[in-house]
């Protein structure tokens, strides 16, 4: 039977990839650069800018081609149509035009490397930030989507992301605990948002966008995206409410910060999951997130001595790892076809356990190696102390988010 064009499809997945777009501008944006400190809120904000821009034209170069061209060994897709020549506007994947698939998938790539900036913000070089942000892209991002998503090793083992448990987020956490590692700690490492309402207004629009996000990724306007927006919203839901709760348990007081962490949180783990568990898997998934990240910002961070300074291996890697392991215990086949642990298969739990080792051992080694090479090629890729102290808007930009003259 003959795969045929599907207008509402299109449109479905058209809105989505405009939505994946806002995640990560403005929302990413507004969520790093309201938790950075006001002398580096520009800096904050122009790392996702750039990254976002960089990897948007290395996409359609030569990017999509090989996380998406025909198997190479598991490893990586042959390239071809380089510049997207040779595309027709009436090609397909699926019911939806291949152009549109190519665009989906480039907000997936940006925001991934986008992510990344928050572990590093206040004492990085742009010069270094947009040679890494090429790299990484390169050498990390493209082969691990085509591993998950493009008919590679994993892919063919049966490992279950539906929306980028590894590919987004645990990729991106474990280079920032890598980049972390290499710069070492601020000089000051208090975390004191010089404006949570931008960062409120950030994870609102994270939120919003996490419905396309999830919901197109199966690059339909069927039943599995209502199912894929439902079990989004509810573990995002619940997230917030325990992360409120263990404030309040702990600290005595629930913070706004917890709660927006708490929701982005249940929103990490759930995307490997959207598409293959129900409500009570989800309400499960969102609510073990909050004390995943919880244990991993107040407790290993503290333990391991790095400085991840907006947290992003603790949220986006730790409740990525949570998800992923949740997909093969919750996953049940009248969602996705693919039953879990609890639905009688516990061999899924082995194969998404071998696809967290493989992506983040994979994503940790590399970016750990081309920050090293990068510090020793640049004479450093940390900012200099002066610059630090001083503020990175004024220093490196010689601009002030706020000018109260």
């Amino acid at each position: 039977m003959d795969v045929m064009f599907s207008a509402g499809d299109t449109a479905w997945v058209l809105i989505c990839s405009l939505l994946v777009l806002l995640m990560s501008i403005p929302a990413v944006a507004f969520f790093y650069g309201g938790l950075s400190k006001r002398k580096n809120v520009l800096n904050t904000i122009f790392l996702t800018f750039i990254a976002f821009s960089i990897v948007s034209v290395l996409w359609v170069i030569f990017g999509y081609q090989f996380a998406f061209g025909s198997d190479i060994n598991g490893l990586i897709g042959a390239p071809t149509n380089f510049f997207l020549q040779g595309i027709g506007l009436d090609d397909l994947n699926g019911t939806i035009p291949t152009l549109l698939f190519v665009m989906f998938q480039c907000a997936f790539a940006g925001l991934t490397v986008a992510l990344i900036s928050g572990a590093l913000v206040g004492r990085m070089k742009t010069k270094a930030w947009v040679i890494f942000t090429i790299l990484w892209a390169c050498i990390v991002y493209v082969p691990v989507a085509h591993w998950v998503w493009g008919g590679g090793w994993l892919m063919q083992m049966g490992a279950l992301d539906f929306a980028g448990g590894a590919v987004v987020h645990m990729n991106s956490g474990a280079a920032a605990l890598a980049v972390a590692f290499v710069l070492g700690k601020r000089k000051d490492t208090s975390l004191i948002p010089h404006n949570l309402g931008y960062a409120v207004l950030g994870a609102a629009l994270l939120w919003f966008g996490w419905m396309g996000f999830n919901g197109g990724s199966g690059l339909a306007a069927d039943g599995l995206a209502a199912n894929a927006i439902i079990v989004s919203n509810v573990s995002a839901a619940v997230g917030l409410i325990v992360w409120a709760a263990l404030d309040t348990y702990i600290v005595g007081k629930p913070t706004v910060l917890g709660a927006i962490s708490g929701a982005v949180a249940g929103l990490v783990a759930i995307t490997p999951a959207a598409g293959f568990v129900d409500v009570p898997g989800a309400l499960c998934i969102g609510a073990v997130a909050p004390f995943v990240s919880y244990f991993a910002i107040y407790y290993l961070k503290a333990r391991l001595g790095y400085d991840d300074a907006l947290d992003v291996w603790g949220i986006h890697g730790m409740s990525g790892v949570w998800g992923a392991v949740a997909t093969g215990i919750f996953a049940v086949p009248s969602v996705g076809g693919v039953a879990g642990l609890i639905a009688g298969n516990p061999n899924q739990v082995v194969i998404q356990i071998i696809s967290v080792v493989a992506t983040l051992a994979y994503s940790f080694i590399i970016s750990f190696i081309l920050a090293k090479v990068l510090d020793k090629a640049m004479n450093g890729i940390r900012v200099e102390d002066h610059e630090e102290v001083g503020g990175l808007d004024k220093n490196l930009h010689e601009e002030s988010a706020y000018n109260f003259n």
